[in-house]
């Protein structure tokens, strides 16, 4: 089981799943891109048994590059685990402060957010394709937790997982022009005259609006490794049948 663990210690555990052609499907985390359910169903269960957590833990969303979030609680546990009709309906990202239950968010090139805030035990994921990046879901989140959920934005840590890089992130004007709508993301822009495209820093992106939320700029971290380049990565870039990788957060809470 290839996974890369961001967080683990006595009160979060974090990572993100990586493509292993030694697993089913080459670690597939997503059921709703696969070739046989249970093949990701035994992928996921290695996952968990190597958290030291069950399946019936997990809280899977159907995401569908919205900026919608859903709280989660003890009524949500187990939904989207094993089946997808089950998960929490068009939702990009999930939070909670229940112990003992796997937020996840899949990705393959789009920007997996994870994020934890060490005074009140808030964990979440966010995902944040291009389409999410574009809508400030990542931002949106931040400010209701600030104004509703009364988190100090200054207590919250983010892990931005591995994602398309800027080099292969190649988009024509029409995405460009969203972008450099937004007011805050012409650094993370470049032209390439012999291509006539433009290369977005979509992570860039997504961290300065983890910063227009408040959160100190020493609190973000960024994983750089390119998910079409690396052997480890999904990219649906590369491969339109491609598999996911499974960003995940998880408060640790007694154990009996």
């Amino acid at each position: 089981m290839k996974t890369k663990i961001y967080l683990n210690n006595e009160k979060f555990v974090a990572g993100m799943s990586l493509k292993n052609s030694k697993e089913l499907e080459n670690n597939n985390m997503a059921l709703h891109v696969c070739e046989n359910l249970n093949n990701v169903l035994e992928n996921r269960k290695k996952l968990a048994t190597s958290l030291h957590c069950e399946l019936e833990t997990f809280v899977c969303a159907n995401q569908t590059h919205s900026a919608n979030f859903h709280r989660v609680t003890l009524d949500d546990k187990g939904r989207g685990a094993d089946r997808m009709d089950t998960a929490i309906a068009d939702t990009d990202a999930l939070y909670t402060y229940e112990p003992n239950i796997l937020l996840c968010s899949f990705t393959a090139d789009c920007v997996p957010v994870i994020f934890y805030n060490e005074s009140t035990g808030l964990v979440g994921v966010i995902h944040s394709g291009w389409q999410g990046t574009v809508k400030e879901i990542t931002l949106k989140l931040f400010e209701h937790l600030t104004q509703i959920e009364q988190c100090n934005p200054s207590d919250i840590h983010v892990q931005l997982g591995a994602a398309l890089s800027q080099e292969k992130f190649e988009v024509d004007e029409d995405v460009y022009v969203k972008f450099k709508g937004l007011g805050y993301a012409d650094d993370y822009i470049y032209y390439k005259n012999e291509t006539n495209k433009y290369h977005i820093d979509n992570q860039l992106t997504v961290k300065k609006q983890c910063e227009l939320a408040g959160i100190p700029s020493e609190q973000i971290i960024i994983d750089r490794t390119c998910t079409f380049l690396s052997p480890n990565g999904f990219s649906y870039r590369q491969d339109k049948q491609s598999g996911r990788h499974m960003s995940f957060i998880m408060k640790k809470g007694v154990t009996e």
